[in-house]
């Protein structure tokens, strides 16, 4: 069996399309179609059923997937072993949030790349989790409340989410005293495209649910920080946003009694299970699962409200 053959093959599976495994291996997509047909007609077998929009492996696809994936993953643990002793190489494809990749991971990321000169790091600010299924991105970092079941979920902590303003907002208008009272002052937050925004707030065991309706929305953390101090209104934002600005009282925060939760309550980490990973990813994990840890045991005690 022609193993070039076979690694086209597994190429193809996991890129869903022919297009899109035409351009990941820097082929035409007519070649790789014509490669594959000649897979196909040398074992005497369907490997794929093609759709207009996707292929899908045959039964003897499925198990020939398989058997390719075993041979790829040992060929890289191969590789992996020459490599000891020299300095890491490789590459990790990471998907991170806009804000907390900004303004948290952003520093980890750079020291990251310090110590370990020889790792490509390929970094994608977004929030998207099915790209982890099309193997778009090798490690995906994400809020919500529960991970997907599907994938393996690596707890970075919880997420607290703060009522906050400007100081200068503060004074001139006053800041929420009531729960109740955020549907009534000019929000600041992200939202969900389509969908009413709900925040969570929980007291004790205590759990209610707030609609409302922000004046300005948008997914750029970095954009909410910036609204929020221009004094335009209230921001509702993680409260890693303005760790400093709320230590130094540049920004000021309510209803701290409260534990308020949008999109959910927990960063985590998440990679597809099974799939091999490289020296470098599993390096680069560690990594940054210590980061999280040491800046969890180190995070300052809640900022009294003003």
């Amino acid at each position: 069996m022609d193993q070039n053959a076979l690694t086209l093959f597994v190429e193809i599976v996991e890129a869903g399309n022919l297009s899109e495994a035409a351009r990941r291996l820097r082929m035409s997509r007519a070649n790789v179609s014509h490669r594959l047909g000649q897979f196909e007609r040398e074992l005497g077998q369907q490997l794929l059923r093609r759709t207009t929009r996707r292929i899908e492996p045959t039964e003897i696809g499925l198990r020939l997937y398989a058997h390719g994936c075993a041979i790829r993953n040992e060929l890289q643990a191969a590789s992996e072993s020459v490599a000891l002793g020299k300095s890491l190489q490789g590459r990790v494809r990471l998907s991170v949030p806009s804000g907390y990749g900004q303004l948290v991971m952003s520093d980890w990321l750079v020291e990251f790349k310090r110590a370990y000169p020889g790792i490509v790091l390929d970094v994608m600010f977004e929030n998207r989790v099915e790209d982890l299924m099309r193997e778009e991105v090798d490690i995906a970092v994400r809020v919500m409340s529960e991970p997907p079941q599907n994938l393996v979920a690596r707890d970075m902590g919880p997420v607290h989410y703060v009522a906050c303003a400007s100081s200068a907002w503060a004074r001139e208008h006053g800041m929420p005293a009531e729960l109740g009272d955020l549907p009534h002052v000019p929000l600041i937050t992200s939202a969900v495209h389509g969908r009413q925004l709900r925040v969570s707030a929980y007291l004790g065991e205590e759990r209610h649910e707030v609609l409302l309706e922000p004046t300005l929305i948008s997914e750029n953390f970095l954009f909410l920080r910036k609204a929020v101090q221009a004094s335009l209104g209230v921001g509702i934002v993680p409260d890693y946003v303005f760790t400093e600005e709320l230590r130094n009282g540049e920004v000021v925060a309510a209803l701290r009694e409260w534990r308020l939760s949008i999109f959910g309550t927990h960063m985590y980490m998440l990679y597809m299970p099974g799939r091999h990973r490289t020296r470098a990813a599993t390096t680069f994990i560690d990594y940054m699962l210590a980061k999280a840890r040491e800046t969890r045991d180190s995070a300052m005690s809640p900022v009294t409200a003003e």
